[in-house]
């Protein structure tokens, strides 16, 4: 049984070179759309993702974020308490660090609460919107299995991962 992987991106949503751009095409995943990419409320995009995930069978989902789709998943897993196949989430924002870019509404703070179902967190080192030790702080609190992939940025396009054929091999770890 294969599973029903959605893409969410994060905040200003994953442009045509990205990864989950390019896993979308190449695999046939389904992106989240967010009505607003932006200036984004998390009861928005929680409530967009509890809409799409309950039409289909939970134990076939996984979720793929990135950025600020992270924290978004687990705050949509502490409101609804949905227990899904997994979640993928790169490059978790710190949204309570200085960096973080202004104008979303409602995701501070950051949600430190166990994750009823399995994930793996994948950090950079050198991200300027986590540092790896609250990426560890994160994967932690969220029960998570952090994967530190050394210089890669923000995990993003700008990183150059194309495919990113090792972040499909964790991927399919959740399989």
């Amino acid at each position: 049984m294969n599973p029903t992987v959605f893409i969410l991106p994060g905040l200003n949503n994953s442009g045509p070179q990205h990864w989950q751009t390019r896993w979308e095409e190449e695999y046939g995943f389904i992106r989240i759309e967010q009505k607003e990419w932006d200036t984004p409320a998390c009861k928005d995009w929680i409530n967009t993702i509890d809409a799409v995930v309950t039409q289909h069978p939970p134990e076939q989902v996984i979720l793929v974020g990135h950025s600020l789709a992270c924290c978004t998943i687990v705050h949509w897993a502490r409101k609804f308490n949905r227990v899904i196949k997994g979640a993928l989430l790169v490059a978790p924002s710190d949204v309570e660090a200085p960096s973080y870019p202004p104008g979303t509404t409602g995701f501070k703070p950051m949600p430190l609460y166990k994750l009823p179902f399995p994930s793996i967190t994948v950090a950079s080192s050198n991200d300027p919107y986590v540092t790896i030790e609250r990426a560890q702080q994160f994967a932690q609190a969220w029960r998570s299995w952090l994967v530190n992939i050394g210089d890669a940025g923000h995990i993003n396009s700008a990183s150059n991962l194309d495919l990113w054929p090792e972040g499909m091999a964790l991927l399919q770890q959740l399989y």
